[in-house]
């Protein structure tokens, strides 16, 4: 039955408040649509689903200088007035809409389920097209999945599992802590919560600082444990470490459904700082088996859906950055753009297939906001990686070095004492979802108390005893490392599990403004060694045994100027992006007895532990420029 709230004379959209649409299981979701008050005939469709409320602003509705974002009205305004019909619907279990949340999985089925009901109602000609940022990319992938016949193109911005194994709850084994973050902050906008105030004042009463200091969590024992629907999803996510039918559930697993998925355009976007870097190229490289599928790919060196920003952590990417007036007029515009094409076939303007933001290239200085000018610019492309790109092997050595000559065949190797109880505090990195604990973004790797964890305010990382550092000699030239990162690591541990981490860093000279030069965290990435021969089944370390690993980074884009240092860290933990490894080989989220370890890496000629560079040739790089028309 619709309810409709009919806006003022003057509004130029029709507003159909709080539809109620049935899903196969009786469960009804609520749906806001919005419809052109003069439209004539039945339109295409915009669908939005979100579990943040479909009456609250989505925080990346944003256009370059304004401090707040776009009411859900406004936003439907700018395509209503362009001919579509715009729907919003809150996810199951939350705001409106009936039945219980359990994050993800419900995704695929509703998702479907409403594009069907969209499809039938007189206002609607067949065609839908989705858009949404971060969980409604989730949505959006999840939804196509099962091929909903009118789903005619998709806008994924920062997600879209590609494999939530691999990218969005865990990574290289471990698990990423911004789902607990995530759980506790939007449990206090449960059902429960919403029911009985009391449990909205328990859960924002909570030390969150504190709980992070006392992990793992267990039942009844975490600051979720208000809201016993939100703990239990949550620990069920944490606990449950290896890779099998549990993780290859549709809206995790869009990987097992490429050669399946509906043959429809899609436009993938993230950023060089944002957590779905690897879910985006991995769509990227899934969806382009069919090669007449429309794809597109951009990539901004934002956090997560931060594209108003040129600066991202401490550093400034420069007036480039900004997706406005550089990629396209604004990110209305380009949606529009984008729609007109897939659901209209209207002729516009033809852009590029990939665009990438080149970062560096600045001038290094100290810029009056006290951030540094790291710089960039934007690239264009046909393919991912990018033709002519050169992976280059630099060897890690004894000496603290890292270099393209292999190391000598005398055995090497280096080890440390990684204990869980004090980790190498997370600064900066690919992250969202971490507030108040921890927040991403581009960053000097020095140790300060903005950072959850630091006890050594102005150490660098490198100055601990439980990371170990490598740097290339200074560049002579300018070198543009643009694509995947991989790491391949000979190790050993005198314990049943452990961990080990790496960070790839642009290390900046010393200078008048930055006296202690400045070392860019660019990407980083974890390997939990309980899973070192499969992922779906874990083994204890043998004493003695050793064995390759590899970490898989995210892939980045930055050029390092002549006079820089590339620089490589190695270490066990990076806490709070990920769990910390207890060494004990308990079961994975329930490790009580942390052990110190005795971890160790090999680099001789056996044993040729490195890193795996794209390098690209900067002079045939082709520069994109923005038509003014764009």
């Amino acid at each position: 039955m619709l309810e409709s709230d009919t806006a003022p004379e003057s509004s130029d959209q029709t507003l159909l408040h709080d539809i109620a649409i049935p899903m196969r299981d009786g469960v009804h979701l609520a749906t806001d649509v919005y419809l052109p008050t003069n439209a004539k005939g039945p339109l295409p469709v915009i669908l939005e689903r979100t579990p943040y409320g479909k009456h609250k602003p989505s925080r990346s509705e944003l256009l370059a200088g304004q401090s707040s974002p776009m009411n859900r009205a406004d936003l439907a305004s700018h395509f209503t007035q362009a001919g579509y019909a715009v729907v919003f619907q809150d996810c199951r279990g939350r705001y409106s809409s009936q039945g219980e949340f359990t994050k993800y999985l419900s995704e695929g089925p509703d998702g479907f389920d409403t594009i069907d009901w969209i499809a039938k109602q007189d206002w609607c000609n067949g065609r839908v097209g989705m858009m949404g940022l971060s969980y409604a990319a989730h949505t959006q992938m999840a939804a196509a999945c099962l091929n909903p016949p009118a789903l005619a193109c998709m806008i994924l911005d920062s997600g879209g599992f590609s494999n939530a194994f691999t990218c969005g709850i865990r990574q290289g084994g471990a698990f990423e802590l911004k789902q607990a973050t995530w759980a506790w902050n939007h449990a206090k906008e449960s059902r429960n919560a919403e029911h009985n105030p009391a449990i909205r004042a328990a859960l924002e009463a909570e030390n969150i600082f504190a709980w992070f200091k006392s992990m793992p969590w267990s039942k009844g024992r975490s600051p979720v444990r208000w809201d016993e629907d939100y703990e239990d999803y949550l620990l069920e996510q944490w606990r449950h470490g290896t890779f099998d039918s549990y993780r290859q559930k549709i809206g995790l697993y869009a990987e097992g459904y490429y050669d399946t998925l509906p043959n429809i355009p899609v436009a993938l976007m993230s950023s060089w700082y944002d957590a779905y870097v690897k879910t985006t190229f991995d769509n990227f490289a899934g969806l382009s088996r069919s090669a007449q599928r429309p794809l597109q790919l951009i990539m901004g060196p934002w956090t997560h859906g931060d594209r108003t920003k040129r600066v991202i952590g401490d550093v400034d990417f420069g007036a480039k950055a900004l997706f406005e007036q550089n990629v396209a007029t604004d990110w209305l515009a380009y949606r529009l753009n984008w729609f007109n094409r897939h659901l209209k076939q209207a002729k516009v303007q033809e852009e590029p297939r990939v665009r990438l933001f080149l970062m560096g290239g600045g001038g290094g200085r100290r810029t009056q906001q006290n951030k540094l000018d790291h710089g960039g610019e934007w690239i264009e492309a046909d393919h991912w990686p990018l033709p002519g790109t050169k992976f280059e092997h630099w060897h890690i050595h004894r000496s603290g070095t890292l270099a393209k000559d292999r190391p000598a065949p005398n055995a090497a190797s280096q080890s440390y004492h990684f204990d869980p109880l004090n980790p190498v505090p997370t600064i900066g990195g690919a992250l969202t979802s971490g507030q108040p604990v921890f927040v991403g973004g581009a960053f000097d790797q020095r140790e300060d108390e903005r950072f959850f964890g630091c006890m050594n305010s102005g150490l660098p990382l490198s100055g601990r005893r439980d990371v170990l550092s490598f740097e290339s000699e200074t560049l002579r030239d300018d070198l543009a490392i643009i694509g995947p990162i991989k790491i391949e690591l000979w190790v050993t541990s005198d314990q049943p599990d452990t961990d080990f981490t790496a960070k790839l860093i642009d290390v900046y000279p010393p200078s008048a403004d930055w006296p202690l030069g400045f070392a860019m965290n660019l990407t980083d990435g974890i390997f939990r060694c309980r899973y070192r021969n499969s992922f779906a089944k874990p083994e204890p370390i043998q004493r003695g045994e050793i064995f390759k690993i590899e970490i898989e980074p995210f892939a980045t884009a930055n050029l390092f100027k002549a006079g820089h240092r590339i620089r490589l860290d190695i270490s066990s933990s990076n806490f709070p992006k990920y769990d910390v490894n207890p060494n004990s080989y308990e079961p994975e989220g329930e490790g009580r007895l942390p052990r110190v370890a005795i971890n160790t890496v090999f680099m001789d000629e056996q044993h040729p532990s490195r890193v795996n560079l794209p390098v690209v040739d900067h002079s045939q790089l082709k520069f994109w420029k923005m038509p003014a028309k764009l």
